[in-house]
């Protein structure tokens, strides 16, 4: 029997994008602030599955939303300056779960 997703098993198209939505409910990301160069804040955004999430579309999402400079690294999205405050809420916005 061949592997199913969960649109075959609940009946729904897969374009609705169902097993990404849980797949974003069950993990947990953290949430932390590094300094860097020049004492310069960069808040580090780690916990991620890499293979159910796309990270760089997400990275542009927290960018735009944050209007703010980042990048993907080793899994994990940095994001320029201290954004600690409101991170936390626009990841839960698009579905994560944050400690």
């Amino acid at each position: 029997m061949a592997d199913k997703d969960l649109s075959d098993i609940a009946g729904l198209p897969s374009d609705l994008g169902i097993g990404e939505d849980l797949a974003r409910a069950e993990q947990v990301l953290s949430v932390r602030v590094e300094r860097r160069r020049y004492g310069k804040p960069m808040t580090i955004v780690e916990g991620f599955d890499e293979h159910a999430i796309d990270l760089d579309e997400l990275a542009s999402t927290l960018k735009r939303r944050l209007a703010t400079g980042g990048t993907v690294d080793d899994g994990r999205i940095e994001l320029q300056g201290d954004h600690s405050n409101r991170l936390p809420d626009v990841l839960r916005d698009e579905g994560f779960a944050v400690e």
